[in-house]
Order: structure tokens, then C-alpha cells, then sequence
């Protein structure tokens, strides 16, 4: 009888620590939004010009998205929620903060998108290459 009830509390004991650590995470999860920008230095893009805070927007909009797509390919495995955030969410947190102080900055100096350039294929059309002789003597 000693034997049944030391195995009943060690499988209670593991069941509550799972339980624990998914609280845990989740509760992670949901303080990312605003503890996101005190990972990043508040005056890193103080003196950024408009052109410079576009090329910082895209580029963390873009490792953004990276990150999620790790994080989402991570939760489909065994155990993947939490390699996801022990591996990503850090990160995933840091850049979302550094978004969020660009974006204030790109308000701020009152920036705006910079239209896509015409296409320089039609624009100045290039002319054809002469063909190669066939040949081996030189044409005089």
C-alpha cells in the first residue's frame, strides 16, 4: 500500500510541476507586448533621419517575421512550445521593442514612405549585342 501511494504523489507531483511550468509560460507570453521596449535603448534612434529609420523599419519588420516563423515552426515539434521560447522569445521581445522606438521616432520627425522606383529596364533600353563570327577569320 506504501508502494501505490508513493507512485500516486509522484505522478500528482509531476502533473503540478506541468501545470506550473505552462503558467509560467503563458504568463511570459502575455507581459511580451509591454515589456518589449525595455530591451531596447530608448534614444538609439533619436538622431535617425527618415531614410535611415525606413531601412531600420523594414529590416526589423523583416527579422520580425523571421522570428515568428521560427517560433511557430518550433511549437510544431515535441516539446516545441517551449523551445520556442527558450530560444526565440527573447530575441523575438528585443526586436519588437526596438520596432516599437522606431515607429515612435518615425512619428515623431513626421516621416513618410519613399514611393518604388520606376523600373530602369524601361526607362533606358539597352542595345542588342552584335553577334560573335562563326568563323575563325577576322572580317575586314
Amino acid at each position: 500500500m506504501t508502494v501505490s501511494r508513493s507512485c500516486s504523489l509522484r505522478g500528482f507531483g509531476a502533473l503540478f510541476a506541468l501545470l506550473a511550468a505552462g503558467l509560467a509560460l503563458s504568463g511570459c507570453a502575455g507581459m511580451s507586448e509591454t515589456i518589449a521596449p525595455a530591451f531596447a535603448d530608448p534614444a538609439k534612434y533619436d538622431l535617425y533621419d527618415c531614410k535611415q529609420l525606413e531601412g531600420e523599419r523594414r529590416l526589423l519588420a523583416k527579422r520580425t517575421d523571421e522570428l515568428q516563423k521560427l517560433m511557430e515552426k518550433a511549437e510544431t515539434g515535441a516539446g516545441g512550445a517551449v523551445v520556442a521560447e527558450l530560444a526565440y522569445r527573447n530575441d523575438y521581445i528585443a526586436v519588437r521593442g526596438q520596432a516599437q522606438l522606431v515607429d515612435e521616432a518615425w512619428r515623431r520627425n513626421r516621416c513618410r514612405e519613399t514611393p518604388p522606383e520606376p523600373a530602369q529596364a524601361a526607362a533606358s533600353p539597352v542595345a542588342p549585342a552584335k553577334p560573335a563570327a562563326k568563323s575563325g577569320r577576322a572580317a575586314h
